[in-house]
């Protein structure tokens, strides 16, 4: 499928640059603050199986590992996948790392009794299709947790476009600097035009295709912005503020 072609070569060019936003991350206020959030939806007592779909660099499979969790990584890029490896190393830990489709993975049914993604469905060529997905490898009693924003709500709706290039100025203006280059912001909008969820209201739309796919309970928390984005994200991304689905199987 040429959309994914894309995305993953998109991705590829920016591994680098978000392995070090991540190691900034491990060094600040979020390490604990992303570590609450995730602990705090998991139900399973005794010894966890995680699995870090779309790990990127590897922020959450080192977190998940310092939790004490059995951690499973899983991304469709290999420069990422490298990263997260290295920085997994680094902080000490190891996981399982594999490359792979999140629409199609390699595990077996009731597999998992955690799964977690930051910025990840948003990307995704059929999102549905990856919840079905995620629901089978997830065991009875299990928690799917998914970090997310609106990013590209705004291609539609022109009052958020506005409110986006207001809050990008305000940044900008206070020496904030952003890590995407002008024709790196360019090239991932274009790739958004093409994604469903660029058109879709979230997290409303995740609750209901989360239920359609079976989850017994799902809990929306519409901004978690303010638990863990610093004072730059916090404006720079003021017009799409982040949010959290917890679905429980």
């Amino acid at each position: 499928m040429l959309i994914q072609k894309e995305i993953e070569s998109y991705w590829e060019s920016r591994a680098d640059v978000y392995s070090q936003s991540i190691k900034e991350e491990l060094n600040s206020f979020k390490r604990e603050a992303w570590q609450d959030l995730i602990s705090k939806h998991v139900k399973t007592k005794g010894e966890i199986k995680a699995l870090d779909v779309g790990c990127g660099p590897g922020f959450f499979t080192i977190l998940m590992s310092e939790l004490e969790y059995e951690v499973t990584a899983v991304d469709c890029t290999l420069d990422m996948l490298a990263e997260a490896r290295e920085n997994t190393e680094a902080a000490g830990y190891s996981a399982q790392f594999l490359k792979g489709d999140v629409h199609s993975l390699p595990f077996a049914d009731n597999s998992f009794d955690l799964i977690v993604c930051r910025n990840l469905v948003w990307n995704l060529v059929e999102p549905k299709r990856a919840y079905k997905e995620w629901y089978r490898v997830l065991k009875s009693g299990g928690s799917l947790v998914v970090f997310d924003a609106n990013w590209y709500l705004r291609l539609q709706d022109t009052s958020l476009e506005e409110e986006n290039k207001k809050a990008a100025k305000q940044a900008q203006q206070l020496g904030y600097e952003d890590s995407a280059t002008q024709t790196q912001k360019k090239e991932c909008a274009q790739i958004a035009k093409k994604l469903p969820l660029s058109y879709e209201l979230r997290p409303n739309w995740d609750q209901e295709a989360l239920i359609d796919c079976g989850f017994e309970e799902v809990v929306l928390d519409f901004d978690i912005s303010a638990k863990v984005w610093n004072e730059a994200e916090q404006i720079r991304y003021q017009a799409t503020p982040m949010f959290s689905v917890a679905a429980y199987k």
